[in-house]
């Protein structure tokens, strides 16, 4: 019987930066544009955490029965390990998404907008079958895609629509930011697990683009993000404190251009998510600020 560490482990709180970061540039953008709402804040950071949590369950359930997570490197696997039967965890999938899926009910109606709870329902599908299913996307190399979708636009614009009723340039700009910043996060995952998911058929676009071409994509997808903090700063002068994001982003993207592996990504992984948070929340700042 898996222990409550293990099954924090199992949850993988190393992620959570990717779910706190959307909320937090969505909220910058309405403060931004005068339209700050404290509740509608909180409910769509519980959407998002709980999203997330429960998509690293699902991933876990759905991995471990497929035998994918027999033999990986990084954070404790609970069906893979064997520490915990795979109905539980799946139990505990179905137990943070529906978490989610009552927050955003309840977002939904405190906001005013009723199809928001479709696009509600499209997050909770895309959770679900990223692994999950007889044809999980993220064995397809569509992972990155969906990432950037559900953590940038869909997240950050949500998070801004919900409070000011419209989604304006400077969460626009920000969503694209924490949308290729929280992609780098997956492409760090999947280029330390290139040799694995090789050898189990999983085809992340990490398999499809090989080593070289993944540590090519990484960079670019650290590097636009910056950019985005120099375009944000014409609009709000505060949004150049995005680049405080520069302290662990250049130092995981040299570690990833030198050509580290397996448990050596393990830094880059922890700090490309950090770096996704500082980058979010000092740009939410910058923007509320100007």
């Amino acid at each position: 019987m898996a222990t409550v560490a293990e099954w924090v482990e199992g949850a993988r709180p190393r992620t959570l930066p990717t779910a706190v970061a959307p909320v937090l540039a969505g909220c910058g953008a309405a403060a931004g544009v005068a339209g700050f709402d404290l509740v509608a804040a909180i409910l769509a950071m519980i959407v998002s955490v709980g999203l997330v949590i429960g998509v690293n369950y699902a991933n876990d359930y759905s991995d471990g029965i497929r035998g994918t997570d027999d033999d990986r490197v990084g954070p404790l696997r609970l069906v893979g390990s064997g520490v915990a039967q795979p109905y539980k965890v799946r139990r505990a999938a179905v137990a943070c998404l529906g978490t989610a899926a009552v927050a955003g009910v309840a977002l939904s109606l405190y906001s005013g907008h009723w199809w928001l709870i479709l696009v509600g329902a499209a997050c909770l599908l895309g959770a679900w079958f990223y692994t999950g299913g007889s044809r999980p996307y993220g064995y397809r190399g569509f992972g990155e895609v969906a990432v950037f979708v559900f953590f940038g636009p869909v997240a950050v614009l949500g998070t801004e629509f919900v409070q000011t009723g419209r989604a304006s340039g400077l969460g626009i700009g920000a969503s694209v930011g924490v949308g290729l910043l929280a992609c780098a996060v997956l492409v760090a995952n999947n280029l330390r697990d290139i040799s694995s998911d090789v050898e189990t058929g999983k085809r992340t676009l990490a398999v499809v683009l090989g080593d070289r071409d993944t540590r090519v994509l990484y960079a670019a997808l650290v590097v636009v993000p910056l950019g985005m903090t120099l375009v944000l700063s014409l609009r709000a002068w505060g949004a150049l404190a995005g680049l405080l994001a520069l302290v662990l982003l250049v130092p995981s993207l040299r570690r990833v251009l030198a050509g580290s592996t397996g448990p050596q990504l393990i830094p880059v992984l922890r700090d490309t998510a950090l770096g996704l948070l500082v980058w979010s929340a000092a740009t939410a700042l910058g923007l509320a600020l100007t």
